[in-house]
């Protein structure tokens, strides 16, 4: 069947806005995507390691998602030296663990403006240009998380699934405009968010093996990009089950 979004084969000059590479899954696809010859703007809230070359194939653009002031002014500064955008890839996300007697609306607050509200705000910004010149990618960075209510996800697990149903809004919108759209929703990933954790993760992956995924699901034009999937077929099978034997399971797993 044809690929529901186009296929990105070959990165060589592609040019691509990667939102929170300072570290995890973001640092990690900056480096293999650079290896593929692909021109990256890298934008964070921390500061990126040093290792931007000095040319325009390279682009170190420091931002707030939360303020969309600093976004849009990022973003005239990329435009400025960019004509146009082929994938804008939003990494950028917080998580504290957190269950419904811990309720801390600061966190909660945070999250919702770094995983979600950023997300819109950047949309505001280049969806307009995108739509216009009929092509390029929007790849949201999403997580199983959003699949189902899990405990120790009050905070982050919300903002997930609603990443989740923005992603096939955008799909359903802006395909027909020549506009793709990737949904990545990754299971348990080493990173120094999921450094906080006191549970095993069952299938922990490193952020190398994640991005060579993500690449790879971009590289055949998948809408839903999720791994590993012994894993995450496991809690999609886990979000269909009626309530009660859902509910079940999951207090049997978590405490």
């Amino acid at each position: 069947m044809k690929p529901l979004n186009t296929t990105i084969e070959h990165w060589e000059g592609k040019r691509v806005w990667i939102i929170g590479a300072s570290s995890g899954i973001g640092k990690a696809l900056a480096n293999t995507l650079r290896s593929e010859g692909a021109f990256l703007a890298l934008s964070a809230r921390r500061d990126i390691a040093s290792n931007q070359k000095p040319d325009m194939n390279e682009l170190n653009l420091p931002l707030d998602v939360r303020d969309e002031t600093s976004l849009r002014s990022t973003y005239h500064q990329l435009r400025e030296k960019w004509d146009h955008l082929d994938l804008v890839i939003y990494c950028a996300g917080i998580y504290t663990p957190m269950r419904a007697w811990e309720i801390d609306l600061d966190i909660i607050n945070d999250s919702i403006a770094t995983n979600l509200q950023g997300v819109y705000n950047m949309l505001s910004m280049i969806v307009p240009d995108m739509v216009r010149q009929r092509k390029g990618g929007i790849c949201l960075v999403s997580s199983v998380a959003g699949y189902t209510g899990l405990p120790k996800a009050f905070s982050y697990g919300p903002g997930k699934a609603a990443l989740i149903n923005l992603a096939q809004i955008l799909y359903s919108d802006l395909s027909p405009k020549g506009v793709s759209v990737y949904l990545v929703n990754p299971g348990f990933v080493a990173t120094r968010l999921t450094q906080q954790n006191d549970f095993k993760m069952p299938a922990l992956m490193t952020s190398d093996d994640a991005a060579k995924e993500i690449v790879k699901g971009l590289s055949e034009g998948r809408f839903e990009i999720h791994f590993p999937r012994r894993f995450t077929y496991c809690l999609k099978w886990l979000s269909r089950l009626p309530d009660r034997l859902r509910f079940y399971l999951i207090k049997r797993v978590v405490q």
